[in-house]
């Protein structure tokens, strides 16, 4: 998706999708290194013994994943991504695991003290290559309506 989308061109229950990357073991391990430097997202055989039962990604790494996702491969909102929400990990995220993010937009919610923008209600679902989800987010984005 090429153009720039502004409040006027989303409508709830509108859908995309990003494009899918894997996320390798390697960058799992140097991003806990740095990050969130704890056993299971650092060496298998100590990962083996956790609730996890292997290697699994930092939630925050598919997080950052996501996000990447977010900006090179979903709707391209005018103005960027501003905004926050919460966000979940219902299952790990593994080595090899090919990501990718689906959207819904959930509402559209012009300002009425700020006629220049809005807000939409975004739910996102991160998922790998077998179609199970290991982030769900619901966020409220800012997003500017087209200029006169």
């Amino acid at each position: 998706m090429t153009e720039a989308l502004y409040l006027e061109d989303l409508q709830p229950g509108q859908k995309f999708v990003s494009h899918a990357e894997e996320i390798t073991e390697t960058a799992i391990k140097e991003f806990a290194a740095q990050f969130d430097p704890q056993p299971f997202h650092l060496d298998h055989e100590a990962a083996k013994a956790t609730l996890f039962g292997g290697l699994a990604a930092s939630g925050w790494h598919t997080a950052a994943f996501t996000m990447r996702l977010n900006v090179t491969g979903g709707p391209k909102l005018a103005g960027g991504i501003i905004g926050g929400g919460e966000i979940n990990w219902p299952m790990p995220t593994r080595p090899g695991d090919l990501l990718h993010v689906e959207y819904e937009v959930l509402e559209v919610i012009p300002s009425r003290s700020r006629p220049e923008r809005g807000t939409i209600l975004l739910k996102t679902e991160t998922k790998n290559q077998n179609g199970a989800v290991v982030q769900t987010s619901i966020v409220r984005l800012i997003v500017p309506r087209r200029p006169a």
